[in-house]
């Protein structure tokens, strides 16, 4: 039974679908329902019951999730204590400067219970670069927003937050209970400057190109809608200024949280850091 194996049957059973326990695995759904029942032949037990209406586990299935869970960890602490004892006991984390993100406490407290000997080093970065100086060999990982180019990458989905139009609280449409990228048409909105990845423009431009201020940081995004009366996109739950609103958009794709690390890092931390962010995340 390798950990592996043992990966994929957690994601399964958390997931309880084939469909989103391989997309969290960045695989095919085939393979990964050909190594399930492979160790439930192994075993000699069904582990999932199967149906139309869903994947439930089976007592035995409950069972294994506890104790693979417990396996898991383990054989996260022996590499994490390897990786100390070859004094690499450091990860540099990029994040965006838009201290929105409460999930980031819970995750540092559960890494900081799991890893207490590992130095976690901070790079927040603007808005310019969405995988916060990861490609630029910066940071180990970036805890950032999706979406922007993956090629090359690990991305692992941590929560997606629904997002609206960012106004002047006494803009005429901020009176309105939720609006339509249409009703945005013919405003002028803030953008990130040329070179920016064309996936994190678009999806903060809603789809279409756009007139308006650059900006850079979010405070520059902020002080563009006050001063110039612009709008934009915003995660819904922002801690903002009274003269500001947001009103959700009907017809915008949620804001998706990740951590992203480099395919080719090898470093068991990075493992370890991602399956405790999305530990975190879930609660």
């Amino acid at each position: 039974m390798e950990l592996r194996t043992l990966r994929y049957f957690v994601a399964v059973a958390e997931e309880l679908h084939f469909g989103r326990a391989a997309a969290r695995l960045h695989m095919s759904q085939p393979p990964l329902s050909r190594v399930i029942k492979r160790l439930e032949s192994d075993l000699g037990s069904p582990l999932l019951h199967r149906s139309a209406a869903g994947v439930t586990l089976t007592p035995a299935g409950a069972t294994l999730l506890d104790e693979a869970r417990a396996l898991l960890d383990r054989a996260e602490r022996v590499r994490a204590r390897v990786a100390a004892a070859a004094g690499t006991a450091i990860l540099t984390v990029g994040m965006l400067a838009d201290g929105s993100d409460r999930g980031a406490a819970r995750l540092a407290a559960a890494f900081r219970r799991r890893h207490p000997g590992v130095e976690i080093r901070i790079r927040e970065t603007d808005l310019t670069d969405p995988t916060c100086g990861l490609r630029a060999g910066l940071v180990d990982l970036a805890l950032t927003r999706a979406p922007f180019d993956e090629t090359g990458l690990n991305v692992y989905e941590l929560r997606t937050d629904p997002v609206g139009a960012l106004l002047c609280a006494d803009d005429p449409l901020a009176r309105r209970d939720r609006l339509a990228l249409a009703d945005l048409a013919d405003r002028r909105w803030f953008r990130f400057p040329d070179g920016t990845d064309p996936l994190w423009q678009a999806y903060w431009n809603g789809g279409e190109p756009r007139e308006g201020p650059v900006v850079r940081a979010v405070q520059e995004c902020v002080q563009a809608v006050l001063w110039n009366g612009t709008v934009g996109i915003a995660p819904l739950g922002h801690d903002l200024p009274g003269q500001l609103a947001v009103v959700p958009l009907a017809d915008m794709a949620p804001s998706r949280v990740v951590v992203a690390a480099n395919e080719a890092d090898a470093n068991p931390l990075i493992h370890s850091f991602a399956r405790i962010a999305t530990a975190a995340y879930r609660d």
